[in-house]
């Protein structure tokens, strides 16, 4: 639809499209288990852990603690708790407590990424709590990064 007003046409004004400023963040790279390979090798798994836990150093010393930073045992089996059986995996998540709300998040506490991802729940949950039965070895590490939730 155009208009005319004698020697020039006029077009109906069109509302500018202003679009807000849109920031492209590139995420870093996921950090998976499948790059550190053997992660039967506790030396993989450790510089795993310190760089999936980056941001939380304190799960990775935790992971030591609890661990030794080995999601497996010697014959291949995923990990069990010394003292309590029903721990699982390089973080020992006690699948007794744990293995419902991980199963609703679709993680598997037996694969050593979901082990990890659990854990980070947990932590982001209740701080360092599901841990302090190893907290004689780990909670020298950094009295900041102990949350007291």
């Amino acid at each position: 639809m155009t208009f005319s007003s004698g020697a020039a046409t006029v077009l109906p004004a069109i509302p500018s499209l202003v679009l807000p400023d849109i920031t492209i963040v590139v995420p870093e790279k996921e950090v998976k288990s499948v790059d550190y390979q053997p992660i039967t090798d506790p030396e993989n798994v450790e510089k795993f852990l310190k760089d999936y836990f980056a941001d939380i150093p304190l799960l990775a010393k935790i992971a030591e603690c609890e661990s030794t930073n080995r999601q497996y045992n010697s014959k291949g089996v995923v990990l069990r708790g010394k003292k309590n059986t029903y721990d699982r995996g390089v973080m020992q998540i006690n699948i007794l407590y744990h293995q419902e709300k991980a199963e609703e998040m679709e993680l598997d506490l037996h694969d050593i990424d979901d082990n990890v991802a659990f854990a980070r729940h947990l932590y982001e949950k209740f701080g360092a709590k599901p841990w302090m039965s190893s907290s004689a070895c780990w909670s020298k590490f950094s009295p900041s990064e102990v949350a007291k939730r």
